[in-house]
């Protein structure tokens, strides 16, 4: 089994016309064997250009984005300003610039546009480069007297919209159109996916990741996908002259007999991961493992390797949880993203300041780009000694679904399959620890169909703490960034079951509301919902004043612990910046 991190490439298209994706995986393939690694790190437009066929550039100038109209009609190509020269087949198809300028949020797009006979249309790729914002479709009907039908729009994920003032132009981002020229006002147009913009980068494509995978195992990370009393998942890394892994373990009790012989010893489920940017690494082998039969409470000593004599890591231990309740305590992040080896402190002082706690929450936006496999080889060399000590619970982040599918990340970790039937597994999960249950969401996805699942595991569940977590605030740090369908959707649900802290992360701006029920402030946490937002790498944002925040801060990466007493039912949350100094505090008592 192999799994292809350019994700795009194995969708299928809805017509005879070549894919898109397909092409762009053969040049990028092609370029790999035939060029040298220093002029890829280097390639130029011009010099692309040399090295892609007529076919090929045809295939990139009509096979992203195609729609049947019924009528003649005149397409308007809506592009962000700073594109330049980009789309390249925007005039070499003919398309004249109207002068017209568009106002979406900050940026400011022009107006391309060019007649089209009744029948199929197809326009091409975004950039090489992968940058700036996504063009959105406008189309209306050469002749006022006839009626347009658009119809088998492909890719299935666009919709169709209005243009006029207030209109959101992407189907996954906020932006909405601030200025509009009244020539194009009521237009039909077509809503792409904002993240589309990086779909088909070939320039400033190709990387070296600066921790290339070798024949030692690395990369070590213990993830949850079954029962937490009862099972481990581990998964790590090596090159891909190592084809097989084990995990070797033994309770920690019996530690004093543990020899080569005497451990149980099982065998990994081995991919390779081929990811054609990393020029000097461009696949590993992941292995992965999911202990079964393990105690309740038991801490267990472990390695990995190929089970050779001398394959094997450095021991680690892992403790399961428990089968009662217990006191315990576990940390909450917010976004990593940048500057991860900054974030490495701040984690390896958490690490070093709470070694009792059991995991570690991380609240999406783990890194920076999300397909990209060296910022997550940044990531493992920043977590080491952790994250194969501690369980990571992650949370998908928009960054992680950079492209606009989170491919890399669900490829990494391998987690719990009990979320909703509506979304994709391992997207939203859900587990419980001694007292409390925790609900991960993806708030990438609408969150309507998460809803009914939400309720469900709120509503079985007898545990006497309940968070939720997920990425994008309900209760957000301004008001531009306000996610209004989250909070109508997902807030009543809390309400209704009495969550008692929903853990988010992308505003990068530390913020903790008042409890809040029914959208309004109430007067204690035995009555609401108290919201945080949470950030713990070096990208940093404004923050708003805001009715619902009870203490907010900017400027400040931080790191949370909770402690969840039984003696008096109490929880005790405090937040400690990179140095150890406590920034907040609250307790709640049941």
């Amino acid at each position: 089994m192999i799994c292809v991190c350019i994700c795009s490439s194995a969708l299928a298209h809805v017509d005879n016309f070549p894919s898109i994706h397909d092409t762009v995986a053969e040049i990028k393939k092609r370029l790999l064997a035939e060029q040298p690694h220093e002029r890829l790190l280097k390639l130029r437009a011009s010099e692309l250009h040399d090295l892609i066929s007529n076919q090929e550039r045809e295939i990139l100038a009509e096979g992203h984005i195609r729609f049947t109209v019924n009528v003649p009609v005149i397409v308007s190509v809506i592009r962000d300003k700073e594109l330049g020269d980009e789309p390249f087949w925007i005039q070499e198809r003919g398309f004249e610039p109207t002068g017209y300028e568009v106002g979406i949020d900050a940026e400011t797009f022009d107006v391309w546009q060019k007649p089209f006979h009744a029948g199929r249309i197809g326009l091409g790729l975004n950039s090489f480069f992968g940058s700036e914002d996504h063009y959105i479709i406008g189309v209306e009907p050469q002749s006022k007297a006839t009626t347009l039908e658009i119809t088998d729009i492909y890719p299935g994920q666009c919709r169709m919209g209005r243009l006029e003032i207030g209109a959101n132009v992407y189907t996954d981002w906020e932006d909405k159109i601030v200025s509009l020229p009244k020539e194009l006002e009521g237009m039909q147009f077509i809503r792409p996916v904002g993240l589309w913009r990086t779909r088909f980068q070939m320039l400033n494509f190709f990387r070296e990741t600066r921790f290339p995978s070798t024949e030692r195992p690395d990369q070590i990370t213990l993830t949850w996908s079954d029962d937490p009393q009862t099972t481990q998942t581990i998964q790590w890394r090596t090159s891909n002259d190592v084809d097989k892994g084990y995990v070797r373990y033994t309770k920690k009790a019996d530690f004093n007999q543990f020899d080569p012989i005497r451990p149980k010893k099982d065998k990994a489920q081995t991919v390779e991961l081929e990811t054609l940017n990393i020029i000097n690494d461009t696949s590993c082998n992941r292995h992965t493992v999911t202990l079964r039969g393990l105690e309740p409470d038991t801490t267990y000593i472990y390695s990995v390797g190929d089970g050779s004599k001398d394959g094997w890591s450095e021991l680690a231990e892992f403790t399961t949880s428990p089968d009662r309740t217990v006191p315990f305590s576990f940390i909450y992040m917010g976004d990593a993203q940048n500057g991860l080896d900054r974030w490495g402190t701040l984690v390896h002082n958490a690490f070093r300041e709470r070694p009792d706690a059991k995991f570690y929450i991380m609240a999406g936006d783990i890194v920076n780009r999300g397909m990209e496999r060296w910022d997550w080889d940044d990531f493992f060399y920043n977590a080491e000694g952790i994250y194969d000590r501690r369980t990571l619970v992650p949370v998908i982040g928009n960054h992680e679904c950079q492209g606009g599918y989170p491919g890399l990340y669900l490829d990494l970790f391998t987690l719990r399959e009990n979320g909703p039937s509506t979304i994709e597994p391992e997207r939203a999960y859900s587990f419980e620890y001694s007292n409390a249950l925790f609900v991960i969401l993806d708030s990438n996805l609408p969150p309507g169909p998460q809803a009914g699942w939400l309720d469900e595991q709120l509503s079985k569940s007898e545990a006497t703490w309940k968070f939720v977590v997920y990425h994008h605030p309900a209760y957000s740090s301004k008001a531009s960034r306000d996610n209004k369908e989250l909070r109508d959707t997902w807030s009543p649900i809390f309400d209704k079951y009495h969550v008692d802290m929903a853990l988010q992360g992308h505003d990068h701006a530390y913020l903790r509301t008042y409890p809040m029920k029914d959208q309004k402030r109430v007067g204690s946490a035995k009555e609401g919902t108290i919201y945080i937002v949470s950030v713990s790498g070096v990208k940093m944002y404004d923050q708003d004043e805001r009715e619902y925040t009870e203490f907010g801060m900017t400027n400040v990466a931080t790191y949370q612990v909770l402690d969840i007493q039984i003696v008096g039912d109490r929880l005790v949350y405090r937040a400690y910046d990179v140095d150890g100094k406590l920034r907040d505090e609250i307790v709640i008592e049941k």
